[in-house]
């Protein structure tokens, strides 16, 4: 019984690696809400940690973060070094390694809180209210991915990102604000609506499975 589930979280594992690669890769990763476009990348890594547990969480986060260096690399924009070394920061003729920090721990952070958030939800709600929890999560961890980037960019490359966009350093402040507040938010309510529909859907599925 054991080495079936482990076979099975293998698998799972890897179909949710697969479809981190492919949104990282091509435009399905991205999404429309009104004026700006929200990512989905992320959501694969919350529904993971979710189904998971926060070690394979945390391998579907590595991954969708070495996706996204991969992809500035070989298809850089004028922002593409906030998340690859090997793009030349704006103003200078070489990368940082900085850049693998925002590449990287956000993503492995939101694939190992999500089991925990779940699982404080469930005790506060109840398993009556698993939807509500499900959305929850989803938001959260969508929020913190937005935040901890922002964050991160604003810490390690202000004034490179300020430059890049054309604000001055007196606004950059308010600018990054407005992007946690605009484009956090559309991917919060995106990552909680898919979240809850998907990772129910599934945990049904996992549950007759082992019956």
């Amino acid at each position: 019984m054991q080495r079936s589930k482990n076979i099975q979280s293998m698998v799972v594992t890897a179909i949710f690696a697969a479809i981190i690669i492919l949104l990282s890769f091509t435009p399905l990763g991205l999404v429309p809400v009104g004026p700006i476009n929200a990512t989905t990348i992320h959501i694969p890594v919350i529904i993971g940690g979710i189904l998971l547990g926060p070690k394979r969480g945390a391998l579907l986060g590595l991954i969708f973060g070495l996706a996204s260096l991969i992809h500035s690399t070989m298809a850089p924009t004028i922002l593409g070094f906030i998340f690859s070394p090997f793009v030349p920061v704006i103003g200078t003729n070489h990368g940082s390694w900085l850049a693998v920090i925002i590449a990287i721990v956000p993503r492995v952070i939101i694939g190992i809180v999500p089991a925990y958030i779940f699982q404080g939800l469930q005790r506060a709600f109840g398993q009556k209210k698993q939807t509500l929890s499900l959305a929850l999560t989803g938001f959260i961890a969508s929020f913190m991915d937005t935040i901890m980037v922002m964050g991160l960019i604003e810490l390690l490359f202000r004034q490179q990102y300020a430059q890049a966009l054309g604000q001055t350093l007196h606004n950059i402040d308010q600018f990054i604000l407005g992007i946690v507040f605009t484009n956090g938010l559309a991917e919060g309510v995106l990552a909680a609506f898919v979240t809850a529909a998907v990772t129910g859907i599934l945990m049904k599925i996992v549950q007759q499975d082992n019956r």
